[in-house]
C-alpha cells in the first residue's frame, strides 16, 4: 500500500509539541532554541518528512521556482542556456524546471500547464518551430506571470525577449559566400512564423539585393531544419537546371545534412558548392571540410 507522507503535524505529535513550532523551528526561526531544532531535524529525518513546496507556494504566493521550455535540452546551444539560467536562479535561491517540447505543439502546451500547476514564478521559453497559436503564452500573462522568450521571439506577444540579431548574422553570412566568389546561393529556412528564420531569410535577401545578385524563390528550401531535411533540401536543389554554387542554412544540422550528400554525389566542397550554417554547434568543427 502507498504510504502516507508524513506532516508537520506528525512531527508535532511525535515530539508533544505544536505544528506552528515544528514548522518555524524547519525555517530555522530565531525563537526556536537549538535544542527543539535539532529535535524536529531528527524527527524530520527519520519520517522521511518532505516540505509541500506547492502548498508552501499557495499559502506565500511564492514558490521560488523559474520554469525553462526549450525545443530540445541536449541540443549544445540549449543546454548552455540552461546551464546559464540555472547559474543565475541558483544565486538568487530560486530552482529551475526544465521542460522540452520536442517542437511539439501539443506537448509545448501541456508543459505550461505543468509549470502553472507547479506555481512557478517565472517562465522563460524558447517557442516550438512548429508553434503557430500562442494561447497557451496568453495564458501565463493573464495570470500575472513573467514570461520571456529566448532565442526564438514573436512579437505579438509583446513581452521581453532575448535574441541575437539573426539579420545581421545572416548577412554576413551571405556576403561571406559573395566575397569567395558565390553568385547563385541557395537557401534552407523554417516556417516563416518564427521571428529568427524571418530574420535570417531577411538578411540573406537584401545580402544579395545589395551585392547585385537576384533573389530566386526558387533557391529558398523550407523544411524542419534537421539533419534529414538537410539531406532533402539538397537533393532538391540538385535536381535544378542550374545548381547552386553555395548554400547558407538557417541551421547548422541542416548544412551537415547538405554536406552529407554533396559528398555522396562527389561534388567538391568548398571548390563547387560552399557551405554555410548558422549557429556555430560543436559538431561543425569535426566535419570534413569543417563548415563555416
Amino acid at each position: 500500500m502507498k504510504k502516507e507522507k508524513a506532516t508537520i503535524h506528525d512531527i508535532a505529535k511525535k515530539l508533544n509539541i505544536t505544528a506552528s513550532t515544528v514548522s518555524r523551528a524547519l525555517k530555522n526561526h530565531p525563537r526556536i532554541s537549538d535544542e527543539t531544532k535539532k529535535a524536529v531535524q531528527k524527527v524530520a529525518s527519520k519520517l522521511n518528512y518532505q516540505p509541500n513546496h506547492i502548498a508552501a507556494a499557495l499559502r506565500n504566493g511564492k514558490s521560488n521556482i523559474l520554469g525553462v521550455i526549450v525545443p530540445w535540452a541536449d541540443r549544445s546551444f540549449f543546454s548552455s542556456i540552461i546551464r546559464g539560467i540555472e547559474e543565475i536562479a541558483n544565486d538568487s535561491n530560486y530552482n529551475v524546471m526544465i521542460c522540452q517540447t520536442y517542437e511539439d505543439p501539443k506537448k509545448e502546451m501541456s508543459n505550461v500547464e505543468a509549470l502553472l500547476n507547479a506555481r512557478v514564478d517565472g517562465v522563460l521559453v524558447s517557442p516550438g518551430k512548429n508553434t503557430l497559436n500562442f494561447d497557451h503564452f496568453y495564458k501565463i500573462k493573464e495570470r500575472g506571470i513573467p514570461l520571456v522568450l529566448f532565442d526564438r521571439s514573436n512579437d505579438e506577444l509583446e513581452v521581453s525577449h532575448v535574441v541575437i540579431d539573426d539579420f545581421l548574422g545572416a548577412y554576413k553570412a551571405t556576403e561571406h559566400l559573395i566575397q569567395q566568389g558565390c553568385k547563385r546561393i541557395a537557401h534552407f529556412t523554417n516556417t516563416r512564423k518564427i521571428s529568427i528564420y524571418k530574420e535570417r531569410l531577411r538578411g540573406y535577401r537584401e545580402a544579395l539585393i545589395n551585392n547585385g545578385l537576384p533573389y530566386e524563390e526558387t533557391l529558398v528550401v523550407e523544411s524542419d531544419l534537421q539533419l534529414e531535411d538537410g539531406r532533402n533540401s539538397m537533393l532538391q536543389l540538385l535536381k535544378l537546371k542550374e545548381m547552386p554554387d553555395a548554400v547558407f542554412s538557417a541551421s547548422a544540422y541542416g548544412i551537415l545534412g547538405a554536406l552529407q550528400i554533396l559528398k555522396e554525389h562527389g561534388i567538391k566542397i568548398p571548390e563547387e558548392v560552399a557551405l554555410v550554417g548558422f549557429a556555430n554547434e560543436p559538431f561543425t568543427s569535426f566535419t570534413e571540410p569543417s563548415l563555416s
